[in-house]
């Protein structure tokens, strides 16, 4: 059956085809309609996970314990699963066991543009590179075959327009795959010493087994064409093939770790120059040129972002398509903002107001408190890293004298992540920072994922609510503070008096999101909310523009008149606005 499917989906359906029965995986673009895909299948148990490292261990175990799983994560999300996917590539599997690293050479939505191919060299595994929605399906019911008869974990590195761009996809009916008798096996599976040095030759020798099928995938191949030849996997084939054409043979490599030097030999006694495509890193590039091969690559492409048609072909022959030229003068520049209604918004406005802090952020649509009006965030790390980079911070300043107090912000997805941990610095180690968790019980960034903290499980059952208030207060802090962060009052009361203690503190905005969908005993809990909108008092406004500094999207300037406007669909009634207003001009209304 033809299907139209993302490169998400069709890894989706290829994992239901290939008879996985577990999977698990935390959000994070562009990945994360992978697990909201497979969820659909009934045949597999689908989970989110509180992080990447738990979402791969789980499907370890479920591995283990004889089915064939799967995980799924953004590139920088195999950094925090890396400690136990470095181990199991000794122990190898019972049930195959696949890790979806999506990579995102752009930096389209993430902190850095690192390049997990290396993984697979590390840590010793197979890995497969899909070109298109096609090949999503088809590699992965091979890295199950190629799993089990290796007894390897398979990594399987796509990139973020593999991910999103949709094309034809031949679909099948369902494998079962029989789980296979757990079998208690200490010398295989618990890694000892004693016991991981026998499997680290066991790992080398599997590694000797695929340069054999490497040679001989069905993912490498050589498409003869001209003298000129072209060496790309992934989307870079594509990418080449519509500048170059037939005109050029190549060498298409979906089978990539290892990577298969006799088919190099017959693609070089075939052409007479060689030009390598690849994103990020030149790991092909490297590979070639050990072998003794001369070839460009880096020094004649650029060395990061994506390897696009128009970056090729001016790369490579200095040529670039003519486009329609317009006065870019009149395009009006829309920077990602806070959506109208966002609870952070009424924190971030009194954020940006404190003297001598220091504000470190993390990743969530709370980065967002960086940008103007609120330039309120002075660092950015890494997933769960704001409290440990704040009482780092605060360590700094109260050595050095300084009279700057350190503040930490997270969400909530993320302090279930790995916030927790870095919290626990700050309980440990006696930190005067300021930790604050914006909850607004949903996991934002990535599409309103479900997290320990927001009641619904992946497929919407209810769950246990984790309370972030009873968390923090085990951990033993003595002075919590829960606060509403629309009320603007409240949160420059709750900031003063977390600023008069010298001792840590640990501040809980509590408000759900605008756009999460909700039950009545949810709305329940906030008093019905989104109910109301805010209208503006013509007569009244003195077009002050102070309103305009909460920055929500729905209030603008209409120049006409020099008043301010609220664009009635936007507004959800959060009321911040009207708070700020210093001649009472906006007020709220029943939608």
């Amino acid at each position: 059956m033809k299907r139209l499917l993302t490169g998400n989906e069709a890894i989706a359906h290829g994992a239901w085809e290939a008879g996985v029965a577990f999977a698990s995986a935390y959000p994070g673009t562009p990945s994360s309609e992978i697990l909201a895909n497979v969820a659909r299948y009934k045949e597999i148990k689908s989970e989110w996970a509180p992080n990447e490292k738990v979402a791969l261990e789980a499907a370890i175990g479920a591995s283990l314990g004889g089915v064939r799983s799967i995980a799924a994560m953004k590139h920088v999300g195999v950094n925090v699963a890396a400690d136990p996917l470095f181990t199991y590539a000794y122990m190898g599997v019972s049930g195959g066991m696949v890790l979806i690293s999506a990579d995102e050479p752009g930096q389209h939505s993430s902190q850095n543009e690192q390049d997990n191919r290396w993984y697979a060299v590390s840590a010793k595994l197979p890995m497969f590179e899909p070109s298109n929605s096609q090949e999503c399906r088809d590699m992965l019911a091979e890295a199950y075959d190629i799993s089990e008869k290796y007894d390897a974990p398979v990594l399987m590195r796509v990139t973020t327009r593999i991910c999103h761009s949709k094309s034809i996809v031949d679909t099948s009916d369902r494998k079962e795959v029989a789980a296979k008798p757990y079998k208690k096996q200490p010398e295989k599976n618990l890694m000892v010493p004693h016991y991981a040095r026998m499997r680290r030759a066991v790992v080398e020798q599997r590694m000797n087994d695929l340069a054999e099928y490497t040679e001989v995938s069905p993912f490498n191949y050589i498409e003869k064409g001209g003298k000129i030849g072209v060496i790309a996997s992934g989307m870079c084939y594509h990418f080449a093939r519509e500048v170059f054409g037939d005109d050029v043979t190549y060498l298409k490599l979906g089978f990539t770790n290892p990577l298969p030097s006799g088919l190099l030999a017959k693609f070089y006694d075939m052409v007479d120059e060689v030009y390598i495509i690849e994103e990020n890193d030149p790991y092909i590039e490297n590979w070639v040129k050990a072998q003794g091969y001369s070839c460009k690559g880096k020094d004649t492409l650029p060395p990061f972002g994506e390897m696009t048609p128009d970056v090729i072909r001016k790369a490579v022959r200095g040529e670039e398509l003519p486009v329609i030229d317009y006065d870019r003068g009149l395009v009006v520049p829309r920077p990602p903002t806070l959506c109208a209604g966002c609870p952070h918004r009424g924190f971030f406005y009194e954020l940006s107001k404190l003297k001598n802090v220091a504000i470190s952020g993390d990743i969530g649509c709370y980065t967002l408190g960086f940008a103007p009006p609120y330039n309120a965030m002075d660092t950015c790390l890494c997933m769960g890293g704001a409290f440990s980079v704040a009482h780092g911070m605060q360590e700094a300043f109260d050595h050095s004298g300084q009279n700057v107090r350190a503040i930490g912000v997270l969400g909530d997805s993320t302090f279930f992540h790995t916030g927790i941990n870095s919290l626990m610095e700050i309980a440990y180690n006696g930190s005067k920072a300021i930790s604050v968790i914006l909850d607004n019980r949903i996991t934002g960034m990535t599409g309103h994922q479900e997290n320990p903290g927001s009641g619904r499980l992946l497929g919407g059952d209810p769950a246990p609510v984790m309370k972030i208030m009873d968390i923090v207060k085990a951990l033993g802090f003595k002075h919590v503070f829960e606060v509403n962060p629309n009320d603007i009052k409240a949160m420059k009361k709750t900031f003063a008096d977390a600023l008069a203690l010298d001792e840590a503190s640990v501040i809980v905005t509590v408000w759900p999101c605008p756009l999460k969908r909700m039950d009545e005993e949810e709305r329940g809990l906030f008093g019905n909310p989104f109910t109301t909108r805010c209208v503006v008092d013509q007569d009244k406004c003195i077009g002050c523009k102070l309103c305009i500094k909460c920055g929500c999207p729905a209030l603008s300037m209409n120049r006409a008149i020099k008043k301010a406007e609220i664009d009635a669909p936007q507004c959800v009634g959060c009321d911040v606005c009207v708070q700020i207003c210093p001649k009472q001009a906006i007020a709220k209304e029943v939608k």
